[in-house]
């Protein structure tokens, strides 16, 4: 006698899934995440209109969120280097080294000790430390399980470092223009000065396209610092169990800097591999928007924000500072 059963199983899946009812709060959410994807629609505005949404409706497929965010973000990026130069890539990353181990370093060491004068959980205190350093969320990923941090304690400081990138998304591009600040002055501080790599591009984006080639050609390259930091955090908490997240999509930006600089080709129609990547950046600060609930922004506390805001502020002026210098 045959088995119908496995036979039966599939219809029966696929019935199910065209039955399906759909919510108003998934068509609303879904409706905006395509017109995120629309060109007059800004990186600041996408964030914005997640974080609305986030706290009027709440995200209905939350538990996709990190994935599909982080997934879109690094696609953008290496999108972006279809219309970057490699000698002006390199040109921007030497004028950056030094200002990264400098502002690197520093950040660190005044981290942990803003967090032990504020009393803040050690763990805490350095993860919001490493998240200002180098590159937000993507480092404190990175860390995290070198340190041995708890799921509350990583919580924490990426919820510190995203309030804050919100911020820098909308503020920066402000003063950069109320300062007169240059195209590559400006794509220059961003890197140094924004946590997130997606606040990074969204801001250098806003204001022209020098900055965006310059902040992110520096920011990958301050990337490349996670994997270092990986290993001297595990000293320093005396985690023999190293594990590094090497951030791979670097070297496909890389790749895709070189094809638009040597195919003649790629000139041509490089231009609308950079328009969908600013769309796809632009759907993936939304993403981001949408992922913060009140609840999780709540649960920041008072003083690790406070850590996280004196230091952002610090390095943003200090490298503001060193940046306006470097140029007279």
């Amino acid at each position: 006698m045959l088995d119908t059963t496995q036979g039966s199983q599939t219809p029966k899946t696929f019935n199910s899934i065209l039955d399906r009812h759909i919510s108003f709060r998934e068509v609303i959410f879904i409706g905006t995440a395509l017109l995120c994807l629309h060109p007059q629609v800004s990186p600041p505005t996408a964030l914005l209109l997640g974080l609305v949404l986030a706290q009027c409706i709440g995200h209905p497929y939350l538990h996709l969120n990190a994935k599909a965010s982080h997934f879109l973000l690094q696609v953008s990026i290496v999108g972006l280097g279809f219309g970057i130069n490699l000698s002006q890539a390199l040109k921007a990353g030497k004028t950056g080294v030094g200002l990264t181990m400098l502002s690197i370093s520093s950040v660190l060491l005044l981290g942990i000790f803003i967090g032990k004068i504020a009393k803040i959980d050690k763990k805490v205190a350095y993860l919001i430390s490493v998240g200002t350093a180098i590159c937000g969320g993507s480092a404190i990923a990175a860390v995290s399980p070198a340190i041995k941090a708890e799921e509350k304690q990583v919580s924490i400081a990426l919820g510190t470092i995203f309030i804050l990138n919100a911020i820098a998304l909308f503020a920066f591009p402000a003063i950069g223009h109320c300062l007169n600040l240059s195209q590559s002055q400006f794509g220059l501080w961003c890197a140094i000065a924004i946590h997130d790599t997606s606040s990074v591009v969204g801001a250098a984006s806003k204001y022209g396209q020098n900055a965006l080639e310059i902040a992110t050609t520096v920011k990958l390259l301050r990337a490349i610092w996670i994997i270092p930091l990986v290993l001297l955090s595990s000293m320093l908490f005396k985690n023999k169990d190293r594990k590094i997240k090497v951030p791979y999509f670097i070297g496909w930006f890389a790749l895709a800097v070189m094809v638009n600089t040597y195919s003649p080709a790629m000139k041509q129609y490089g231009h609308y591999l950079v328009s969908f990547a600013k769309s796809g950046l632009a759907l993936s600060l939304f993403l981001i928007g949408s992922g913060l609930s009140y609840s999780a922004l709540k649960s920041v506390g008072f003083r690790p924000l406070l850590q996280g805001a004196v230091l952002w502020v610090c390095v943003s002026g200090l490298s503001l500072w060193g940046i306006c210098l470097l140029a007279n």
